[in-house]
């Protein structure tokens, strides 16, 4: 398998540590640059320190939950792409997750494939966004 450079970050945060070391494995294989959080609290740091361009959030974590971390993590900044990951969601809790402003969510186990391309397509809206504020001056993202 070629190893195709990527270039940008990408923040996984999930309080499995098989899951979260097999993904960044799968993730950094294929180009990306990959942070990690076992934790909310742990996230929010790295998003101030060291922001990624897209976060892949688990949404059922102990301590801070996933869509408490998401609103954290958008008030730290608002450009940051997020792609929610849950075990078990309802249709009301994923309206309700992309209502937030999610840019997706796919439930576990996860197809590696399905979250190449939604992190490829979160970076790709995170950078309009930017080119839309450095040329409007606006402060908001769109949103799909």
């Amino acid at each position: 398998m070629e190893k195709k450079q990527r270039g940008f970050k990408v923040l996984l945060v999930d309080d499995e540590d098989i899951f979260r070391e097999a993904t960044a494995r799968q993730l950094t294989v294929r180009g990306f640059v990959v942070l990690t959080a076992a934790s909310g609290e742990e996230a929010l740091t790295v998003v101030s320190s060291d922001p990624p361009e897209v976060v892949v959030l688990d949404q059922e974590m102990p301590g801070l939950h996933g869509s408490d971390t998401f609103v954290e993590i958008k008030k730290i900044n608002p450009l940051i792409e997020v792609i929610m990951l849950t075990g078990n969601t309802s249709v009301d809790n994923a309206i309700e997750l992309m209502r937030l402003g999610t840019f997706d969510y796919l439930m576990k186990p996860i197809n590696i494939d399905e979250l190449l391309y939604k992190i490829e397509d979160a970076y790709t809206r995170k950078k309009l966004n930017e080119k839309q504020q450095r040329e409007t001056g606006q402060e908001k993202p769109m949103r799909a």
